[in-house]
């Protein structure tokens, strides 16, 4: 009895000295949208944004590419980043219509920023 009692406070003592995975991770996560999702006047009942899905975009800081990004199908997202100030710009990012940031955030150490950001598709 008093070995498993023993046990159990090791393992008690050790869980709670061990940090988790997350503890003092920093970054940003969100979800990024396009609007208007049709072309036309907006229509009752219908959406007029859709999640960005599946899109690429490049964290840059002073000094250059700190790290990249892939949109989930539901246009979310969750990067880890040291604190800082950070720009995000879509890769490859087309001249023409429609814009897609770039965004800019402020991470704090050992918390994540939530961001929503919306991109313009150009359709009118």
């Amino acid at each position: 009895m008093h070995f498993v009692l023993a046990l159990v406070l090791l393992c008690s003592t050790v869980a709670a000295q061990t940090p988790s995975p997350t503890a003092g991770a920093s970054g940003i996560e969100g979800v990024i949208s396009i609007s208007p999702a049709h072309g036309g006047p907006e229509r009752v009942g219908i959406p007029n944004s859709r999640p960005l899905a599946d899109t690429e975009f490049v964290v840059s800081n002073e000094s250059g590419t700190a790290a990249s990004f892939k949109t989930d199908e539901q246009g979310r997202f969750r990067v880890s980043l040291g604190a800082g100030h950070y720009t995000i710009s879509r890769k490859g990012a087309a001249k023409g219509i429609g814009r897609c940031g770039p965004f800019e955030v402020d991470v704090a150490a050992a918390q994540f920023s939530k961001v929503e950001w919306m991109c313009d598709s150009g359709m009118r």
